[in-house]
């Protein structure tokens, strides 16, 4: 029997190596393969001038609507600021319990809080954001737990004060989720 494999679209300039870590534990966190592609979409249909930002909404239904062959699970990455009608701005999201979400690093580099060096953040922030987002395809909504990578981040400081990785309570749910996908 094949891992389920989990499909990465980068969308613009993403370092490799910040890829292949975010790969990495990715495959670590959910026991899966994990395929890393490129891809081009013109990201201005979804610039609102107004807010000088990314409908991630629709950024996310353009996601879903790729079909991959043999993905279980899609997760575009971007690096543009995105936002939802009734948040400032969003460091990422998914369908919960489907089969695809984004990310965006936009907000994740040190950089943009004026804040100097620091690119170790960047990946360890990005990998959180994925493994968030795709916790939630696997139906697992935010934990309470402060270090559980299934904590809401409101700020990238509460990015940095989790773990990358599910506590016991949610990798106990993703499991019995698995279990139960896989029976049906």
């Amino acid at each position: 029997m094949s891992l389920p494999n989990i499909t990465l679209i980068s969308y613009g300039y993403f370092e490799k190596d910040i890829l292949e870590k975010t790969a990495e534990a990715v495959i670590q966190e959910f026991q899966c393969s994990v395929s890393i592609r490129e891809g081009h979409l013109d990201l201005s249909e979804f610039y609102d001038p107004t807010r000088r930002q990314y409908n991630g909404n629709a950024l996310l239904k353009v996601i879903d609507s790729l079909a991959i062959p043999d993905s279980l699970k899609t997760l575009g990455l971007f690096n543009v600021d995105l936002f939802i009608p009734i948040l400032t701005f969003i460091f990422g999201q998914a369908y919960l319990g489907g089969s695809s979400g984004i990310a965006s690093i936009y907000r994740l580099s040190n950089k943009r809080y004026g804040i100097i060096g620091g690119d170790r953040f960047l990946s360890e922030r990005c990998t959180k954001e994925v493994i968030h987002e795709l916790g939630h395809t696997f139906g697992l909504i935010h934990c309470p737990n402060p270090t559980c990578v299934m904590r809401s981040s409101t700020y990238v400081e509460d990015i940095d004060q989790k773990n990358q990785n599910l506590c016991n309570s949610c990798r106990d749910e993703y499991i019995s989720q698995s279990t139960l996908s896989q029976s049906l």
